[in-house]
C-alpha cells in the first residue's frame, strides 16, 4: 500500500468535471484506490464518493493505491492534481 499527501490546486477543486478526470485516470490502473480528507476515506473510482468529500481549491487530501501498479498509480494521481488537472482531455 502507498499513500501520498497532495494539495488540491485548481481553484474550484474536485466538483463534477476535475473529479471525472480523477476517476478517469484512476480506472486505467488495477489497484483499488482512495482519497482520503480529515481522516474520511472514500473509493478513488466512485465519482459519488469523491464529490461526498467536498474536496476546494487549497484542500490537502491523501491518495491512497493498494495493488499490482499502486507506485504508478500514485504517482500519477498526484500529477494530476498537483497540475490542476490541466493535462486531462
Amino acid at each position: 500500500m502507498l499513500k501520498k499527501d497532495v494539495i488540491v490546486q485548481n481553484q474550484v477543486g474536485l466538483h463534477a468535471r476535475p473529479a471525472t478526470f480523477f476517476i478517469q485516470k484512476a480506472n486505467e490502473f488495477k489497484s483499488s484506490i482512495w482519497v482520503e480528507k480529515d481522516e474520511r476515506r472514500v473509493a478513488g473510482k466512485s465519482l459519488l464518493g469523491i464529490l461526498s468529500l467536498g474536496i476546494m481549491g487549497g484542500t490537502p487530501v491523501s491518495i491512497i493505491a493498494d495493488g499490482p501498479d499502486e507506485v504508478a498509480a500514485v504517482d500519477s494521481l498526484v500529477a494530476l492534481v498537483e497540475g490542476g488537472f490541466a493535462d486531462a482531455k
